[in-house]
């Protein structure tokens, strides 16, 4: 496919991986963002300067394109403006978001709008928010509601971008320092410390020291769609503290430019007493959005999605056929017995 697929942010870190992959995937990347020579310096693609600040520019950046990825946070800041250029322009818009309230607005504030243009808005499409929704949905199978979601993120390490550290400011100065989690059916703020668990992954992570309640934006994308009341994510600790020490950026150790970081995401589904597993493992949580995200877009573009207005993944596509259509990036895991979740 020759079509042209705008990526604003395109010079970013995530955004560079997105770039590559649409190339792969035999697209025309229009590299947008807000500095023209970093963009002109990639020699990817036509390369066309805008801001958020400036509708003008996002209107000229998009033109042509048939579709628009976001890459660049915060999207607190970026993700209304490029939703509003994509419904002026009628192309889908797809992001990769993992700030919990900026998604939390994209569906409160263009549900609607979206809808009554027809256009598909998918954010958090990426390891966070994303991955997770496609497992939990895919766990789910014919179940339309489930007591409670469980999703663990086994990282074996997390070298933040400063992407990732600028959309943290941002969502800890929207939420005053608080933490927050899903339960009895929505989001709640609070002070409490987050406890140390134990979760036991399947293969060779096995058992892991977890931080519970390391919030993700899985708690927007999940409920948004399925009938689940408590929603909790979990994060190795030795990945929650190295995003708290914020040491040092991902460094590349393949010709691909991923990081020698490795991940399994375990999701466990209750309803009564059924458990539902399903995991996944793979390299690189920033690597691994690329082709979520342009798998996405090759979907929307090609008839192959259920997306109307704002939608998460799980709602927009057939959620286990998108997870094997990832099987070059991703292997699926077979579920360990029981989630650990033992207090330390």
């Amino acid at each position: 496919m020759n079509a042209n697929v705008a990526v604003f942010g395109a010079y970013g870190h995530t955004g560079r991986f997105v770039v590559a992959e649409l190339r792969e995937r035999g697209y025309e990347p229009l590299l947008v963002g807000r500095d023209l020579n970093r963009l002109l310096a990639m020699g990817q693609g036509a390369a066309r300067q805008a801001t958020v600040g400036d509708p003008a520019s996002l209107d000229l950046a998009l033109s042509g394109a048939a579709a628009v990825i976001n890459c660049a946070g915060p999207f607190a800041e970026t993700a209304g403006p490029l939703i509003e250029a994509a419904l002026r322009a009628g192309i889908p818009y797809v992001d990769v978001a993992a700030e919990i309230e900026a998604n939390a607005d994209t569906f409160t504030l263009f549900a609607e709008r979206a809808r009554n243009a027809g256009v598909p808005v998918v954010p958090a499409m990426a390891f966070y928010g994303g991955l997770g929704d496609l497992l939990v949905t895919a766990a789910m199978g014919e179940w339309d509601a489930a007591d409670e979601v469980h999703i663990a993120y086994g990282l074996s390490s997390w070298h933040p971008t400063a992407g990732t550290l600028a959309s943290g400011t941002v969502s800890g100065q929207r939420r005053a320092g608080r933490r927050v989690r899903f339960t009895e059916g929505e989001l709640r703020y609070h002070d409490d410390v987050l406890p140390t668990l134990e979760w036991t992954f399947p293969g060779a992570l096995g058992t892991q020291p977890v931080i519970g309640e390391f919030t993700m934006a899985d708690v927007v994308t999940v409920p948004s769609h399925l009938d689940v009341p408590e929603v909790r994510t979990y994060m190795t600790a030795v990945a929650a503290a190295d995003l708290a020490a914020a040491t040092s950026a991902p460094v590349a150790v393949d010709d691909r430019g991923r990081s020698a970081q490795t991940f399994v995401v375990d999701v466990a589904v209750r309803n009564g007493g059924e458990e539902r597993r399903m995991s996944v493992a793979g390299r690189d949580i920033y690597a691994i959005t690329a082709p979520l995200a342009v798998e996405a877009v090759s979907r929307l573009l090609t008839g192959r999605s259920k997306a109307v207005g704002v939608v998460s993944a799980g709602a927009a596509f057939d959620a286990r056929d998108f997870l094997d259509a990832l099987a070059d990036h991703l292997t699926i895991q077979a579920p360990a017995a029981g989630v650990g979740r033992r207090g330390r």
